[in-house]
C-alpha cells in the first residue's frame, strides 16, 4: 500500500506539486535582475545621448542664424571692403562671438565672406560662407 498525504493524495504526487510551486531560485532572480539592470543602463545612456544631440543641434541652429545675420549686415553696409570684422552678441540667452573674413573670390567678380561663430568658451561652433556682389 502506498503512503498517503493528509489530504489523501499519494506521497509522490504531493512531492511533485511542492516542487513545482516553490517559485524561482536565487540564481534565476539574479540573472533576471542583471538583464533588467543592463537594459536600464542602456536606456539611460540613450536618453543622455539624445539630450546631448539636441543641445548640439540647438547650438548649431543659433550659430547659423548669427552667421546668416552677419552676412546680411555685411551685404547691407555697402561698399564692401576686404578685411576681418568681429564682434560679440547675445542670442538665445547665451553669449556668442563671431569673426568674418572678407576676401575676393576667384574670378574677382564677387566677395567671399567666411563667418565663424564661437560660443562663450571660444569653441568654434560653425563656419558659414557666402558670396556677395562686388
Amino acid at each position: 500500500m502506498r503512503a498517503k498525504t493528509a489530504i489523501g493524495l499519494p506521497m509522490q504526487i504531493d512531492r511533485l506539486q511542492r516542487r513545482s510551486c516553490r517559485g524561482f531560485t536565487l540564481i534565476e532572480v539574479l540573472v533576471a535582475l542583471t538583464i533588467v539592470s543592463i537594459a536600464l543602463i542602456a536606456l539611460s545612456q540613450a536618453g543622455g545621448r539624445a539630450v546631448d544631440t539636441q543641445f548640439q543641434l540647438e547650438q548649431r541652429s543659433v550659430a547659423l542664424w548669427i552667421a546668416s545675420n552677419r552676412l546680411a549686415e555685411i551685404e547691407l553696409n555697402q561698399p564692401i571692403s576686404p578685411g576681418t570684422r568681429s564682434g560679440q552678441l547675445q542670442m538665445a540667452e547665451r553669449d556668442w562671438r563671431w569673426q568674418a573674413d572678407i576676401v575676393l573670390a576667384p574670378g574677382n567678380q564677387l566677395w567671399r565672406a567666411d563667418v565663424r561663430v564661437y560660443d562663450s568658451n571660444d569653441a568654434l561652433i560653425l563656419t558659414h560662407s557666402g558670396f556677395l556682389a562686388r
